[in-house]
């Protein structure tokens, strides 16, 4: 029993900063006591950091499957160390009506190379269904490639390095609208701090192309009860394409 309970608080405290992180908190104080406690618990041994030199990326690749050949040999960040597989993202790279962006690959993603493929993965399949498309039919990618261990938020840094394969990808794709999932996802796009449950609903613009920030499927599943804002931010989507939900079945 004492075993449950200690890991029930453990998932507790990674949800509540997880919610935290999703509201663009950046810094939070601790009791002092607290942190002598976790003191008393051995540190985990540091792996060896290996350097990696960044290269530069080309500007003028003709094909998305060109970015996901380099994508699949990129050393520019500290990710490729311990990557299963890149993830360049995946759906209609011909002008689709929608291009959703994410943060970066998780789990499931960097064992099968494709992204949204695990719990947050299919919540976005329902969400797309739910707005008349199949999942062929959009473009799915993420701000970084490889998967950032124990599925922590990307460093500026690796967004930064990583942004060049995205940027080339939104201009082949020329999608109608960009959805942006999640307060990284924007911060990557928009290049500065945000908070997403204030931005969330109100329109910005990347690259010449209208961009929706909403909430991650990933932070919807924490707290099911922002389901209903998220679906009022993809009918604003459907509205500027000029369509409407389909009837449910």
């Amino acid at each position: 029993m004492a075993e449950t309970t200690y890991q029930g608080l453990i998932e507790d405290l990674e949800n509540y900063l997880l919610y935290q992180r999703d509201e663009g908190v950046q810094r939070l104080e601790v009791d002092r006591a607290v942190l002598e406690e976790l003191a008393r618990e051995p540190e985990p041994e540091t792996p060896e950091v290996v350097v990696v030199e960044a290269a530069p990326i080309p500007d003028d690749f003709d094909s998305l499957e060109a970015i996901a050949a380099h994508v699949s040999t990129c050393t520019n960040c500290e990710l490729c160390q311990t990557r299963n597989a890149t993830v360049p993202g995946e759906g209609n790279g011909d002008s689709p009506a929608i291009m959703f962006i994410g943060e970066g690959p998780g789990a499931d993603e960097d064992a099968q190379g494709r992204p949204f493929v695990g719990k947050a993965g299919q919540l976005l399949d329902k969400m797309i269904e739910a707005m008349g498309y199949a999942r062929e039919e959009i473009y799915i990618a993420n701000v970084v490639k490889c998967r950032p261990p124990g599925n922590r938020k990307p460093v500026r840094e690796e967004m930064d390095l990583c942004l060049p394969y995205l940027r080339q990808q939104i201009g082949l794709i020329r999608p109608k609208i960009i959805v942006g999932l999640g307060g990284t996802a924007l911060e990557g796009l928009l290049g500065r701090p945000v908070a997403i449950s204030r931005m969330r609903g109100v329109w910005q613009e990347y690259a010449g192309i209208k961009l929706m920030p909403t909430f991650h499927p990933s932070y919807l599943l924490r707290d099911p009860t922002k389901k209903k804002d998220a679906w009022a931010d993809l009918k604003l989507v459907l509205a500027e394409l000029g369509r409407v939900p389909p009837p449910r079945t």
